[in-house]
């Protein structure tokens, strides 16, 4: 028994193995294609800011490769996230796939739709404000690189803010949270959401904290009436 115990755990690590070397290899292609058109994506990402500069000789080639990289990961998304139900999906009871079947992607859905998000209104709205306080005397040069990790920042942080009305429906089903104790904790979790966009938006100014909490605010009451209607399907009230 034990030597059959070890050998299901030497196959499921086998497979894992298996499974991680496709992902990483899918990656390695997807990055290699995103390479290829990667003047043109960095173009439109420095949109919003017009012209940036580099500060060492091989910043702009590290630049390519982070968005190079990045971008491989967004287009292998799919296989990785295939790859990763055919690993775990074997375990799970039928309610449980029907349950990862629409919460995966919905997870997707929303965290591509935060990334949207921030580029097209955070990052614009963003980077016009802080440009503003420059002056005849005090000229904006701003590295490219440093540019690329600020606007990845915000379009990571508010990719995952858009996860939670499946935070809150997650918690809302299982009974630790409910639209009545969500209603009485309002102020408490505004505060909240304003210091978590303080902690995660890569500058101190209060306008980007601002471009930040908001959507988390609005968000947060989407998820209050979606976790009301999710108990009156369930017969609950």
């Amino acid at each position: 028994m034990e030597i059959e115990k070890r050998l299901t755990l030497i196959e499921h690590l086998e497979e894992l193995r298996r499974r991680i070397i496709t992902c990483l290899a899918v990656v390695l292609i997807t990055s290699l294609i995103a390479y290829v058109r990667v003047k043109e994506i960095l173009e439109s990402l420095v949109k919003p800011l017009g012209n940036t500069i580099f500060i060492s000789p091989a910043e702009v080639f590290v630049v390519y490769i982070k968005v190079a990289f990045f971008c491989g990961i967004i287009l292998a998304s799919p296989v990785i996230l295939f790859q990763l139900w055919q690993f775990v999906g074997v375990a799970l009871t039928p309610t449980e796939r029907r349950y990862i079947v629409l919460v995966v992607p919905a997870s997707v859905i929303l965290f591509f739709l935060g990334g949207i998000f921030a580029y097209f209104m955070i990052i614009p709205l963003g980077v016009k404000f802080l440009l503003g306080f420059a002056t005849e005397y005090v000229v904006p040069m701003i590295s490219i690189n440093k540019y690329v990790n600020f606007i990845g920042i915000l379009m990571l942080a508010t990719g995952v803010i858009f996860e939670l009305p499946l935070v809150i429906l997650f918690l809302n089903g299982i009974g630790l949270v409910s639209p009545k104790s969500l209603r009485q904790n309002y102020k408490f979790v505004i505060v909240l959401m304003l210091i978590i966009a303080a902690i995660i938006t890569p500058t101190p100014d209060i306008f980007t904290q601002l471009l930040v909490s908001i959507p988390m605010i609005l968000l947060y009451e989407v998820s209050i009436w979606l976790a009301h209607l999710s108990n009156i399907l369930r017969g609950k009230t």
